[in-house]
C-alpha cells in the first residue's frame, strides 16, 4: 500500500492530490485490499490526508457506506481533475514546426507560389549592404544553403538597429515581413521587411568568418563557429541524409538497431592499436603538466589499473561486432551503427582516428545472405 501511495501521488502539486487519492482508492478497491475490517484503517488516513492537503479545490464529503460510492467518489475526481488538466494544457503552446527558409525556397518554383504572404524568419545574418535609404541584409537560418534577402526601408520598424551597428555579419535576428518578387537575378522572390529585431549582437571586428572563403586549416581553429559556413553545411547535410537512410535501410527490413559501449574492455579486431581512457592522470591543465611519478604504480614498476576508475584497463571501442554478435543469437537481425576509434600511427585518408562504422549480424544466414544485404544496402 506504501508503494502505491508513493508511485500514485504528487504531493508536490496540491492540484493532484485530489486525483491522487481517488486513485489510490481505485487501487484499493481493484486490489481488494479495502474492504470490511480494513475500510478505516491506515489507506483511509492516507487518502484523507491527501484530500485535506488540497486547497485549491472545494474537500468533498468522503463517502463511508458502500464501495459504491467510493467508486463514483473516483469517477467524480478524475474527471474533474481530467478537466482542469485540460485547461491547463490549452495554455501550453502545442509544438509546431516553425517557417523556416527551405519551406518558402525549397520548392520549384523557388518561392514564387508564396509572393503575397506575410512570413516572419529567424536567422544569422550573413551579409549587410547599405545603399542610401535601402538595406539589403541576407539571412540563413541553417535550412539550406541559400540565403534570404531582405529588404529594408528608412520607415521600417528596427532601421535604427542599422544605424547602432547592431546588425552584422553574425548577428541573429527575427525578421517580419511580405514576401515579393525579386527584381533581381540571384534569386526569385526577396523579403519586404516591415519589422526586425536582433536577438543576438554580434562585433564585427572579431567574428571571424567573412564573405570570402575561409580555408580548412583556419576553420579547424574556429570549430564553434564553423557550422555557419557552406562547406560544413553542406557535409553535415550529407552525413544526416546517409545517417537517415541507413537507419531506414535497416528497420524497413527488420533489424533491430544495436547501441553498443563506447568504452570497453574488449579489443574485438584485435588488429589495431586502441585508445586508452583512464583517470590515474591528474586533471591539472588536462594532465600536460602532469609528472609521471604522479601515475600509481605497482612494485614490479607497471601501472596499478586498480587505482584507476574502473579498476582495470579501459579503451575507447574500436568496434561494435562482439555485442552485435551477442544480441544476433536473441534478435536474429541486428545492426550497430555508431562511433569507432582507432589508433593507428597513420596520417592517410584511409586511417581515421574517428569513423562511423556500420555492421550488420545476421542469424541463420550465408555468405550469399550476407552480399546480398550488402548490395540491397548500397543500391
Amino acid at each position: 500500500m506504501a508503494a502505491a501511495v508513493v508511485s500514485l501521488s504528487p504531493a508536490h502539486s496540491s492540484h493532484m492530490r485530489p486525483l491522487a487519492a481517488a486513485r489510490v482508492l481505485l487501487y484499493c478497491i481493484s486490489t481488494r485490499n479495502f474492504n470490511g475490517s480494513h475500510y478505516r484503517t491506515e489507506p483511509l488516513r492516507r487518502c484523507s490526508h491527501l484530500l485535506l492537503q488540497s486547497a485549491p479545490k472545494p474537500i468533498p464529503s468522503f463517502p463511508r457506506s458502500h464501495f459504491l460510492c467510493l467508486r463514483v467518489f473516483c469517477c467524480q475526481t478524475l474527471s474533474a481533475d481530467t478537466e482542469l488538466g485540460d485547461k491547463v494544457c490549452e495554455g501550453i503552446q502545442r509544438f509546431k514546426k516553425r517557417l523556416r527558409i527551405f519551406d518558402v525556397k525549397g520548392g520549384l518554383d523557388e518561392g514564387l507560389g508564396s509572393v503575397g504572404n506575410r512570413i516572419t524568419i529567424r536567422g544569422w545574418v550573413r551579409t549587410c549592404r547599405v545603399q542610401s535609404s535601402v538595406i539589403f541584409i541576407e539571412v540563413n537560418d541553417g535550412s539550406c544553403l541559400s540565403n534570404m534577402q531582405c529588404v529594408m526601408n528608412s520607415d521600417a520598424k528596427g532601421h535604427n538597429e542599422v544605424d547602432c551597428g547592431n546588425i552584422a555579419v553574425g548577428s541573429s535576428v527575427v525578421i517580419e515581413g511580405t514576401l515579393v518578387k525579386s527584381p533581381g537575378s540571384k534569386q526569385k522572390v526577396e523579403l519586404q521587411v516591415e519589422n526586425l529585431a536582433v536577438i543576438g549582437k554580434c562585433d564585427p571586428l572579431v567574428y571571424p568568418i567573412q564573405k570570402k572563403r575561409a580555408s580548412r586549416e583556419f576553420l579547424r581553429t574556429i570549430a564553434h563557429l564553423r557550422p555557419r559556413t557552406n562547406t560544413f553545411g553542406a557535409v553535415t547535410r550529407v552525413r544526416n541524409a546517409l545517417a537517415y537512410a541507413t537507419h531506414q535501410f535497416f528497420q524497413e527490413n527488420g533489424f533491430v538497431w544495436i547501441s553498443s559501449p563506447i568504452i570497453t574492455a574488449s579489443d574485438c579486431e584485435g588488429a589495431g592499436e586502441q585508445f586508452c581512457v583512464t583517470t590515474l592522470i591528474p586533471n591539472t591543465l588536462e594532465g600536460n603538466d602532469s609528472h609521471v611519478a604522479k601515475i600509481p604504480t605497482t612494485d614490479n614498476g607497471s601501472i596499478d589499473w586498480s587505482k584507476d576508475f574502473f579498476g582495470k584497463p579501459a579503451f575507447l571501442t574500436v568496434s561494435g561486432q562482439l555485442n552485435a554478435e551477442a544480441y544476433a543469437s536473441a534478435f536474429c537481425d541486428v545492426y550497430t551503427f555508431g562511433p569507432t576509434f582507432r589508433a593507428e600511427n597513420s596520417n592517410t585518408s584511409r586511417h581515421l582516428a574517428e569513423f562511423w562504422m556500420i555492421e550488420p549480424e545476421l542469424a541463420f544466414a550465408d555468405l550469399n545472405d550476407d552480399m546480398a544485404c550488402a548490395a540491397a544496402y548500397l543500391q
